[in-house]
């Protein structure tokens, strides 16, 4: 997966259990974040970060969507306990998770498992990959797509 390459489509469930596409988001820039699970630290200050950055997200008219292999379930939870006004996508198959190259091996304490790498695409309104964001940091990734999008 490279820049300028076309984004990967997809089709998932939200955390309503409404079906999503990226081609939905046609002619809009729309931010991919790809996190490993909700609830857990790091991933829940990304969420908020993105949720407090959310009013200049719409006054940019981007959209924003978190994708993880949690279930429908846990994405309502997650939101609903951190109050989260974009879209969350369940990829349980692993179906845009491995087509956006973001599964990989990790290593935690000198074990290795397979996993989602925290990574960031900005996707532009002619649905090709802007911008990628490897192995960003959860509390400034908002923050550094606003600065990066002028």
């Amino acid at each position: 997966m490279n820049q300028g390459d076309k984004a990967p489509s997809f089709t998932l469930p939200d955390q309503h259990g409404r079906m999503v596409s990226l081609a939905d988001f046609a002619g809009r820039k729309v931010v991919i974040y790809f996190y490993p699970k909700d609830n857990t630290p790091g991933c829940t200050r990304q969420a908020c970060a993105f949720a407090g950055a959310m009013q200049e997200f719409v006054r940019r008219d981007i959209a924003v969507i978190g994708i993880s292999k949690d279930s429908v379930e846990s994405h309502r939870k997650f939101a609903e306990k951190h109050h989260l006004p974009f879209i969350l996508l369940a990829d349980t198959e692993l179906e845009a998770i491995r087509s956006y190259g973001v599964w990989q091996e990790k290593k935690l304490y000198g074990k290795v498992s397979m996993g989602v790498v925290r990574t960031t695409f900005i996707i532009d309104e002619n649905g090709v990959i802007a911008k990628i964001m490897p192995k960003v940091k959860p509390d400034t990734n908002a923050a550094e797509i606003l600065a990066e999008l002028g």
